[in-house]
């Protein structure tokens, strides 16, 4: 049987053969996270964006953005019930039209099927946000799943994350 020290330790060892990004091309890091504070600071609700960074997290399988923002989320108010019912959003009826409109979105973005993100999912999230506000959901959406790429890439190991930044 494997421990949790063990998983920990190995999971730490593949990630030193891996390059650091923010290390070696600190640049181009910084205007990511730039970007990140752009997104975030764009008007878009604080708990829809961590909704939608949640479940972009999940499907791309990043452990660590998981991990950060469901922190980030439980500190500002998220209920347990929602969260643990992300993956199935579209079985509960925890999640108002415009936030299942994102996460749809969200999903489409995130999965590109085959011919891109198709029009009825386009329109349906056009019915619950202005064009500006569709614009920075959908700067949100592709931000999450860079990052998301850097942290499965890079195996970043998830629980160190504070909210704080300590």
């Amino acid at each position: 049987m494997t421990t949790n020290t063990t998983v920990a330790e190995s999971a730490t060892e593949r990630a030193r053969r891996r390059t650091s990004l923010k290390r070696h091309t600190p640049e181009i890091y910084k205007a990511l996270i730039e970007l990140d504070g752009l997104v975030a600071g764009a008007g878009l609700e604080g708990p829809l964006l961590e909704l939608v960074r949640i479940r972009a997290s999940q499907l791309n399988g990043c452990a660590y953005c998981i991990d950060m923002h469901t922190i980030d989320a439980r500190a500002a108010g998220e209920k347990e019930q929602r969260l643990y019912a992300l993956p199935a959003w579209r079985e509960t009826p925890f999640f108002t039209p415009r936030e299942r409109a994102a996460l749809e979105l969200t999903e489409a973005i995130t999965l590109l099927p085959q011919g891109g993100v198709s029009d009825e999912v386009y329109d349906r999230a056009a019915q619950h946000y202005t064009e500006e506000e569709l614009a920075k959901l959908i700067w949100a959406i592709m931000v999450i799943n860079t990052w998301n790429r850097i942290g499965v890439t890079s195996r970043l190991t998830p629980g160190g994350y504070h909210p704080s930044g300590s």
